[in-house]
């Protein structure tokens, strides 16, 4: 098992890992050792995750979720296997821990109070008055 929060573990035959080739530079060590990874989640057949959970990290996994409901993370960051294999499950633990959050409650709208109002007017008169002792005064042509 592995430890997502303290109600949602994950079973490590959830998790599919394919090696390939990393690009980039690095010598010989890039043409020959298969340290890119790329890690395979299938949302919809995860029996480890609500549907509300599931829902959100639909959402929130954006271009990584396939259409066939399959969250796909590539890690090639790092120069051994193992680093990136580490990096592509933290990152996907990262997902499901921000997906896990429930949603704020809505906004209870409310009103402004009277004094509120009045505070608010009585500063647009102030500065009213203000602007207009700027103008010409009207006697003078």
């Amino acid at each position: 098992m592995i430890p997502v929060t303290d109600r949602i573990a994950l079973h490590e035959w959830e998790i599919l890992e394919e090696f390939a080739r990393a690009s980039g530079p690095g010598g010989q060590n890039v043409q020959k050792v298969e340290t890119a990874v790329r890690l395979r989640f299938d949302l919809s057949a995860s029996p480890s995750l609500s549907d509300d959970v599931k829902a959100r990290l639909a959402r929130l996994a954006g271009r990584r979720l396939t259409k066939d409901g399959v969250i796909l993370i590539e890690a090639q960051r790092f120069r051994t296997q193992e680093r990136n294999r580490a990096d592509a499950l933290d990152r996907l633990i990262e997902l499901i821990r921000a997906a896990a959050i429930p949603p704020p409650p809505p906004r209870k709208k409310t009103r402004p109070t009277l004094g509120s109002k009045l505070r608010r007017l009585a500063g647009k008169k102030q500065r009213g008055d203000v602007k207009a002792l700027r103008a010409k005064p009207a006697g003078d042509v």
